[in-house]
């Protein structure tokens, strides 16, 4: 395997990548990954630690021993290709377009978060393809990865804390919520295995027939639907059906069922996936400032409008689908930071969110989030507006006191 400059020619546009993220204890935990993995999956592996950029990378000498798979360490313009371990170098990012790796030079200040970089980008490059596992390690990394991988309807695991040397990166992982299985690695190579010979809806060339031919008044999914709907009161027959069928596929995926009308039956027998199916459905992956140029905007031109136009000390703003609260807060953030620049008096801000998904809601409510959050909120922000506390950062008092957060079924 070697490097593959200019344009990429991908053989096989529709092999999924998995991307593997550890930090403190990571060379363990990939080593008991390879070793438990197949060496014909179908599928590569590129493999995120963070290293220390004064010393050469030993890993791919290390790790090539435990596995049949062609192990090497990533370089610029290699197209990823199937059965193949590829390492992060020692002083070097990695992220990948159109199947192909690039490499940048690491960050000298600041947090280094190499793994959400190359997972973010993952979560952009194969779509439902995409594959993200969060191993042994410290602090945050990887959890903003997974939440875009989720996003972007990719499958999502972590090692099961208990079993991780360090708990930190798995924990703040789960903690999003966007984490589909979470194992034992051993558990977790045979959850990977599956997921590779699982022939579900990662492209409409791949999706199993009937769930590509399937019209939209098709009597199983209307009573899938009505299954759904009966118990969560949410009604998701008007959702676009491909978004339907691809969350669905998802859970068809994880519970090894390949025909609609026996995972039909499933939902019947089994509450708890009717849950998880209902979960998978909704969107629930949001970030701090999202979009940043639209609250700058906000600031510049909207902003001055209200505050001029209001007719008492109270300005209100309602921000629906709230998800687990980030815009809300960045919407109150944005006006308190209005409000100082010109200088004004002070008005009482109310900001009402809502969202049908009660998890979500009792996480806005508590506003912890994890140290990820850092390459979204600059220091300045952290500083103003968040508490350190453990697990992350929770947002003050005074600023939470500004939001209040319902279920709501727009």
């Amino acid at each position: 395997m070697g490097t593959s400059p200019g344009a990429p020619q991908l053989s096989i546009p529709f092999f999924r990548v998995v991307g593997v993220g550890a930090s403190a204890g990571g060379l363990e935990a990939f080593t008991e990954l390879l070793q438990h993995l197949p060496a014909d999956t179908g599928m590569a592996f590129v493999l995120v630690q963070h290293l220390d950029p004064s010393h050469e990378s030993m890993l791919p000498g290390l790790l090539a021993s435990k596995t049949a798979m062609a192990v090497v360490e990533a370089a610029e313009d290699m197209v990823v290709a199937p059965n193949t371990v590829y390492v992060i170098p020692a002083t070097r990012d990695v992220t990948i377009e159109q199947g192909v790796l690039k490499l940048t030079s690491r960050p000298s200040s600041g947090h280094h978060l190499p793994v959400d970089s190359f997972l973010t980008s993952l979560a952009r490059d194969r779509k439902d393809q995409a594959v993200a596992v969060v191993l042994s390690g410290t602090a945050a990394d990887g959890a903003a990865g997974i939440q875009a991988v989720r996003g972007e309807g990719g499958t999502t695991l972590a090692q099961d804390p208990v079993t991780a040397k360090y708990r930190g990166m798995p924990e703040n992982a789960i903690a999003t919520g966007a984490v589909d299985f979470v194992l034992p690695i051993p558990l977790l190579a045979r959850q990977l295995s599956d997921i590779a010979g699982y022939q579900g809806p990662v492209s409409p060339e791949s999706q199993p027939q009937l769930i590509r031919s399937l019209p939209p008044e098709d009597p199983i999914l209307a009573d899938l639907l009505t299954l759904v709907e009966s118990a969560t009161k949410a009604d998701f027959s008007h959702y676009k059906q491909s978004t339907v069928m691809r969350r669905i596929g998802r859970r068809m995926a994880a519970r090894h069922v390949e025909d609609l009308e026996a995972y039909l039956e499933l939902l019947r027998n089994d509450p708890a996936e009717v849950e998880a199916l209902y979960q998978d459905l909704l969107i629930r992956v949001t970030s701090f400032f999202r979009q940043p140029q639209v609250f700058e905007t906000l600031k510049r031109d909207i902003f001055p409008l209200i505050a001029a136009a209001r007719a008492d000390s109270q300005v209100r703003f309602w921000v629906p689908g709230c998800a687990s609260g980030e815009e809300a807060y960045s919407l109150a953030m944005a006006w308190a930071e209005f409000q100082g620049a010109n200088q004004l008096d002070k008005t009482q801000l109310q900001i009402f969110a809502s969202d049908i998904n009660q998890q979500v809601i009792d996480k806005a409510r508590v506003a912890i989030y994890p140290d990820s959050i850092t390459a979204d909120v600059t220091p300045e922000r952290l500083e103003r507006f968040f508490s350190r506390v453990e697990g992350g950062f929770q947002i003050n008092k005074g600023l939470r006191e500004t939001c209040v957060f319902a279920k709501h079924d727009l």
